[in-house]
């Protein structure tokens, strides 16, 4: 877990400024420390330093558009991210083992490998039956106290057990459930994956980790199922269903709405909202 918010902070602002040319100095300037300072807890903090984390992110998130953006060139995709044409599929093969129009040409829409049990596939269903299960909706913003995490979702029990714990004093009727998560697992190592986990609280709560979520328009799908076909659904959502949907995914970033929780047999009832333009 991040405990530190400056360097979550820090992130939030890497994470705003992906498509401009962002060096060290200007995220230790945003954070008012000296770069070799915040370097060092940076670091500390996340296992990464700055200048990884943005490369990383950089390439993570252009796949991500090179997987939903079918119709946008691989070299606009990577002038977006500050690449010449060449430099762009240097850096992506040097990341991904896969230059980007193997990349893309290799996607499936059909099934995808499922990172978290190697020996299935995450099997895609039609437009039809994902868009029966989709409504789009307004939602207001959100106002949360939150933890960070870098790590595997698999691990996302145990964190929300922790959570609720720590922060049971704040529960009310109408308190929500929130998981922000910014990554990919079909891209991202699995084990380098960011997500925040949350709880509604009121406005003025004076805990120092509390921020606000966006709302705005979202394509909301309720799931009603296994915790670990939570993936299969996310894929198929951004695979058949935004592509033929007519929308486009926006900058904002996903959620997950619990609405009830079976532990014991591994159960939930979510939305997942996925940000739409």
């Amino acid at each position: 877990m991040i405990t530190n918010e400056l360097v979550n902070q820090s992130i939030d602002y890497i994470m705003r400024h992906l498509d401009e040319e962002i060096s060290i100095e200007d995220v230790a300037d945003y954070c008012h420390f000296s770069k070799y300072y915040f370097s060092r807890v940076f670091k500390a903090k996340t296992g990464e330093s700055i200048y990884a984390f943005i490369k990383r992110l950089k390439m993570e998130q252009s796949a991500v558009r090179l997987k939903l953006e079918k119709d946008k060139s691989i070299t606009d995709i990577g002038v977006d991210y500050g690449y010449s044409p060449s430099n762009y599929s240097s850096a992506f093969k040097k990341h991904h083992n896969i230059s980007p129009a193997e990349f893309r040409k290799d996607m499936n829409t059909t099934c995808v490998p499922h990172p978290f049990y190697p020996d299935k596939l995450a099997r895609f269903k039609s437009f039809e039956e994902y868009n029966k299960n989709i409504l789009i909706q307004e939602l207001d913003d959100f106002v949360v106290v939150y933890e960070r995490h870098i790590g595997n979702y698999i691990e996302l029990e145990k964190n929300w057990y922790d959570f609720t714990e720590k922060y049971k004093e704040y529960f009310k009727e109408d308190t929500l459930l929130i998981e922000k998560s910014y990554h990919d697992p079909s891209i991202t190592n699995v084990d380098q994956c960011l997500y925040d986990i949350c709880m509604t609280v009121d406005k003025n709560c004076s805990l120092d980790n509390v921020t606000t979520i966006q709302g705005g328009k979202f394509a909301v799908y309720r799931f009603d199922g296994l915790i670990q076909d939570i993936f299969v659904a996310f894929q198929g959502i951004f695979n058949i269903w935004l592509t033929y949907s007519g929308y486009e995914m926006d900058e904002r970033y996903g959620l997950d709405i619990y609405r009830t929780i079976d532990r014991e047999n591994m159960h939930v009832v979510m939305d997942l909202c996925i940000p739409i333009k």
